[in-house]
């Protein structure tokens, strides 16, 4: 193998192993999964639902801090209509991050749905940690 495809072969797998966030690798170890509550959009603190108003025509990732809980924010940005769900696959603790995996599903066929555009988004609320959150 040339000494420049070695080099691309390092590059591409550096990079995948950036991109591939809480997918657990060799050695490393789910410490636990997490305690959480999926928060009612009235519970949502007021600096941490305006800031998904302001964001929810696109995808987002946000987490906030009150000081006593640690709120873990993903939306999937404006869908045609109504009838999408949120399921929280895994949120669990590694060594160095909070890993959290959601998955929206769309409405099933023939089920009726709200014509109008949704912003399906889902609030969780954990003990407050240090860790960074990572997204899958």
């Amino acid at each position: 193998m040339s000494m420049n495809r070695r080099k691309l072969v390092a590059v591409c797998l550096a990079v995948s192993a950036l991109l591939s966030g809480c997918v657990l690798r060799q050695g490393e170890e789910k410490l636990m999964d997490l305690e959480y509550t999926v928060v009612r959009p009235e519970e949502i603190p007021e600096t941490l639902a305006a800031e998904i108003e302001e964001k929810k025509e696109a995808d987002f990732e946000i987490t906030y801090s009150d000081n006593e809980f640690l709120y873990i924010a993903r939306g999937y940005g404006a869908q045609e209509t109504g009838g999408y769900s949120i399921s929280v696959e895994e949120c669990y603790l590694v060594e160095n991050a909070i890993c959290v995996r959601t998955v929206l599903t769309g409405p099933k066929v023939g089920e009726q749905v709200h014509k109008e555009p949704s912003y399906p988004y889902i609030v969780l609320k954990t003990e407050l940690r240090d860790e960074k959150v990572n997204f899958e």
